[in-house]
């Protein structure tokens, strides 16, 4: 079967189509095309992209959560181990750790016969809202004392705490530095 073209001067005749007085088009997108599309896909770029923005924050927050968590679950152990005497300490100490360094390195257990050390973490979590990632894990936070007062939080011979050292409000409406 072989398809017949019949060109005539007004007309162009194609089996089962007719184009009056228009020439045929052979591929491409007229530059009206493209805009509309164009236009189309930056509006829901800019639907989005708020979208993601919210996501990377929300998962930036939940490491904030679990570091501190962690962090603070681990300065618990070591105040427990410290009043039960497993772990050295003087009598004008309070207990909680001189460094948070030391809850990676271990304390020697004085109640071992072999002189085992405890450990309370394996590594030290970093804020994940601090901006110089080359400084240390400790560095990037706010260490309170166990004699600061909880609302001027500040350093001292102990940690008792961690706190944030980010000036920015969580999803929910809360100072990071609050948590």
């Amino acid at each position: 079967m072989t398809a017949v073209i019949t060109l005539k001067p007004s007309r162009l005749q194609l089996p089962g189509l007719l184009l009056l007085g228009k020439k045929p088009r052979i591929g491409g997108f007229t530059l009206v095309e493209l805009l509309v599309t164009l236009a189309i896909l930056a509006v829901m770029a800019s639907l989005v992209l708020p979208v993601a923005q919210t996501a990377a924050q929300r998962a930036k927050e939940a490491q904030l959560r679990d570091a501190l968590r962690e962090i603070r679950t681990a300065l618990d152990a070591y105040k427990r181990m410290s009043d039960e005497g497993r772990i050295a300490r003087s009598a004008s100490s309070s207990g909680y750790p001189p460094s948070l360094e030391i809850l990676v390195q271990g304390v020697e257990d004085q109640r071992s016969p072999y002189k085992s050390k405890i450990y309370f973490l394996r590594r030290l979590p970093r804020d994940p809202f601090h901006p110089d990632t080359s400084i240390t894990p400790s560095s990037t936070w706010l260490k309170r004392a166990y004699a600061s007062e909880a609302e001027d939080p500040a350093e001292g011979n102990d940690v008792f705490d961690v706190i944030s050292l980010s000036r920015d409000t969580g999803l929910n409406g809360v100072p990071y530095q609050q948590w």
